[in-house]
């Protein structure tokens, strides 16, 4: 995508198309019982949808549909590139963190990105969902959605896989590093 366009042209579109197509038939059990021509049909009612999924893609998030979301029967969409997207990575938590800084600043923040470019931060269930389907961030971790409370004491959550295991651990919002991104989602 061009930067600063807020719409695809007709040949990036059909690109990004044909990308998820590609993806979503070579990993199928990642969504069971959703089939392509339901999806497209989703997203061709929601055009504005596509521009974050090509962001999701242009940062390294291979996007795919992972479930039908169990309230509104929409595709959801998350990143499920094998490692924490490699252009959101090096971010701090949030604004808020990011204005803390004092030196050192990373470039951005995790949610302002995701706010950017149409998409929200994974809960821990969404991460919980998502690892259920494969083996991710097994060298890196993602930021996730965090409670207000913690996030009000200066702490924020971030998932990864080690061992074979899933975790969930905490960090000061204003922590940034090179192996730590996030993982977004997205309802089509």
């Amino acid at each position: 995508m061009a930067s600063g366009k807020n719409t695809l042209s007709d040949k990036e579109r059909a690109a990004l198309l044909d990308t998820l197509k590609a993806r979503f038939e070579n990993n199928m059990p990642r969504h069971r019982g959703v089939t392509w021509d339901e999806v497209l049909r989703r997203l061709e009612r929601n055009p504005d949808k596509l521009r974050s999924l090509n962001r999701m893609e242009e940062t390294g998030g291979e996007p795919d549909v992972v479930e039908m979301d169990k309230k509104t029967g929409e595709p959801a969409f998350m990143d499920c590139a094998a490692q924490s997207p490699a252009g959101r990575r090096s971010l701090c938590f949030d604004e808020a963190a990011l204005a803390a800084r004092k030196k050192n600043k990373p470039e951005g923040s995790a949610e302002g990105m995701a706010r950017e470019m149409g998409i929200t931060l994974l809960t821990e269930e969404d991460y919980g969902h998502l690892q259920s389907l494969g083996e991710f961030d097994t060298t890196t971790s993602s930021w996730i959605q965090t409670p207000t409370d913690m996030r009000e004491k200066g702490g924020a959550l971030f998932g990864d896989r080690r061992y074979g295991r899933v975790f969930f651990y905490h960090n000061g919002a204003e922590s940034y590093y090179a192996a730590r991104g996030f993982r977004g989602k997205i309802l089509v």
